[in-house]
């Protein structure tokens, strides 16, 4: 049988605390969860490792039992598993209280059964969900959207437990912002209620527009006559393009605040975010001969 080392799996020293561990466990089952990489055996299968891991290394026992192990683990497999090993010399067997929030898709592998459900009667994991009803499991998804789906809000259809069903991600959505749908994560155990699902939004990157908080910043092209004359220039925003007045001298970098043409307020949608419209003057190429001698005599005119 096969020795797992827990540490290498999910990328952590030996000497990692809870919060490293429960870190790098989040990161590898966002990238490896089957709703991610569908039809994918080879990601399930790591997806369950990562579980198998975090199952382990998340529980104070288990890990110490686990440890313990490390250093006799060519002792245990001469014993003949199990059965033929002294286990008197470690601390009492595992608390229980899986941890894991994306589900086991699956048993736990037989090295981890060897160790935690084959000594003294059946796995902990087995005689809890017989007698302790407990609430299911929490679940996270990870969602990508558009800047644009983030400012008018969008809906996206998710395969959960074997069930599709349609969720809708509010206006306003930053980049880290959660999105609960109680009932749908894992089934309870026991009678125990179901868990909920968590939509973890990610953002993506918008090829015209900047976002800070709520306010918008995007570059606006003003010609150089409109910049010295002063006139009207076209400006995008997210709700469609407006009108803005440019007054005469406007120099590159100027910004123009353009209230409520920012993104709305994740809690309070009827509010907007400024835009900020940020003047980039265009300066003419190619003169023909009469612009030329134009932009002489105004040369020297300033002068």
């Amino acid at each position: 049988m096969e020795y797992k080392d827990y540490y290498k799996i999910l990328g952590v020293s030996r000497k990692a605390d809870q919060k490293e561990i429960k870190r790098a466990y989040r990161k590898l089952a966002r990238q490896y969860h089957p709703d991610v990489n569908p039809g994918n055996q080879a990601a399930q299968e790591r997806f369950k490792e990562i579980n198998e891991a975090y199952e382990v290394l998340s529980d104070p026992d288990k890990r110490a039992k686990y440890d313990h192990l490390g250093a006799d683990w060519k002792r245990y497999q001469q014993a003949g598993g199990p059965g033929g090993f002294d286990w008197s010399q470690y601390a009492g067997g595992p608390r229980g209280g899986a941890r894991a929030e994306y589900g086991d898709f699956g048993d736990f592998s037989d090295f981890f059964e060897s160790i935690f459900g084959g000594v003294g009667g059946p796995s902990t994991r087995s005689t809890r969900t017989r007698t302790v009803p407990q609430r299911g499991r929490d679940l996270e998804h990870p969602v990508d959207v558009t800047l644009r789906e983030a400012y008018s809000g969008t809906n996206r259809q998710l395969t959960m437990n074997g069930e599709v069903f349609e969720v809708t991600i509010p206006p306003g959505v930053k980049i880290g912002s959660k999105v609960r749908y109680s009932g749908r994560g894992q089934p309870g155990i026991a009678g125990g209620p179901t868990g909920d699902l968590y939509l973890i939004v990610n953002v993506l990157e918008d090829p015209m527009f900047e976002r800070k908080g709520d306010d918008l910043f995007v570059e606006v092209p003003v010609d150089l006559y409109t910049a010295v004359l002063g006139g009207e220039v076209r400006v995008p925003t997210l709700a469609g393009d407006v009108m803005l007045q440019v007054p005469p001298g406007t120099t590159g970098g100027r910004r123009f605040r353009l209230r409520g043409k920012g993104m709305p307020q994740l809690k309070n949608p009827s509010e907007y975010g400024d835009l900020y419209a940020v003047a980039q003057i265009e300066v003419p190429r190619d003169l023909s001969e009469q612009e030329r001698k134009l932009f002489e005599q105004l040369r020297t005119i300033r002068r």
